[in-house]
């Protein structure tokens, strides 16, 4: 299976206009030229800038020519063979979290983490997890309630009427994460505390990650490995990223049985006509409770 690939010089002021269209999105990166990389809606974007301090933008995944033209739209996309993946890094008894909703405008931010027994794994991958990016929202639904059976899994959900409240009590994206990815890595290591194998899906440097577990009176998980794209590696973490995708699944459907309305995943354009829809609908108090109110779509939609 292959991807899409777009790059093409940009100066430092696009660079700049880029970094604060996707400033929402970011995402860790550890590169030595890479100045900023977010994930927009699967598209990954990463801006480079060399010792001669010149910039280039890399657009890469499933839709990437098309984002990258909404910046230049003479760019051309080029195929590059995908990573695969020679098999778990870990098949001992582990414990790992993952998360889903961080770009999507209307709806919560969910982290779960998994219990996965290495005696296990057979079954695990029977259910086609072991590639649980390339699952289906349809096969998610199917085999979800079954893993929920066999595993043991803690589930943190965060309203965004929550959510904007931390914000504005001056927590950042990241730090939210931090916190919940600890509380359900908690709820697991006190349920298996001999587990010695602990996995996380990386989104920030390990230490700004200890770093926003700033509360004395909350326990911390140590001795963790912190890898992107856990999910590829660790099962406990394609485990949890199955079951976070369920259960955001699950809160999209209740969201839209109590409003009567289709909610539109991510932050596009799209989403911006859907949120005008309900404000005319049930008015701006009741978008406040649905809506990440720090990003661009919300001045885009309410001014």
């Amino acid at each position: 299976m292959s991807k899409e690939i777009v790059s093409f010089p940009i100066t430092s002021e696009k660079a700049d206009e880029l970094m604060a269209f996707y400033l929402a999105y970011q995402k860790l990166n550890n590169g030595e030229y890479i100045v900023f990389q977010a994930d927009y809606s699967g598209v990954i974007i990463t801006i480079y800038r060399d010792k001669k301090n010149k910039h280039k933008v890399v657009f890469s995944g499933e839709g990437a020519l098309v984002e990258a033209k909404k910046w230049n739209i003479e760019a051309e996309a080029k195929e590059a063979k995908a990573v695969i993946n020679g098999g778990w890094l870990c098949k001992d008894n582990q414990i790992g979290s993952d998360e889903v909703g961080v770009g999507d405008f209307l709806l919560p931010v969910i982290v779960v983490a998994a219990f996965v027994r290495g005696k296990d794994l057979k079954e695990l991958e029977s259910f086609g997890v072991k590639d649980s990016k390339k699952l289906t929202d349809e096969k998610i639904m199917e085999i979800a309630p079954h893993l929920l059976k066999k595993f043991f899994v803690s589930k943190l959900a965060l309203p965004n009427e929550h959510y904007n409240e931390l914000i504005e009590q001056g927590e950042n994206l990241n730090s939210i994460k931090a916190k919940m990815h600890n509380r359900a890595l908690l709820n697991m290591f006190k349920k298996f505390p001999d587990t010695k194998n602990i996995f996380v899906d990386q989104f920030v440097a390990e230490s700004k990650y200890f770093g926003y577990l700033n509360d004395p009176k909350e326990q911390k998980v140590l001795n963790i490995t912190f890898k992107t794209k856990g999910e590829s590696y660790y099962p406990c973490v394609a485990l949890a990223s199955c079951i976070a995708r369920y259960a955001f699944l699950l809160e999209k459907e209740a969201l839209e049985k109590k409003y009567k309305m289709t909610f539109p995943f991510g932050a596009s354009s799209k989403v911006n006509e859907f949120s005008k829809k309900f404000i005319k609908k049930y008015g701006l108090e009741e978008f406040n409770k649905i809506a990440k109110k720090h990003f661009a779509n919300y001045k885009e939609v309410v001014e």
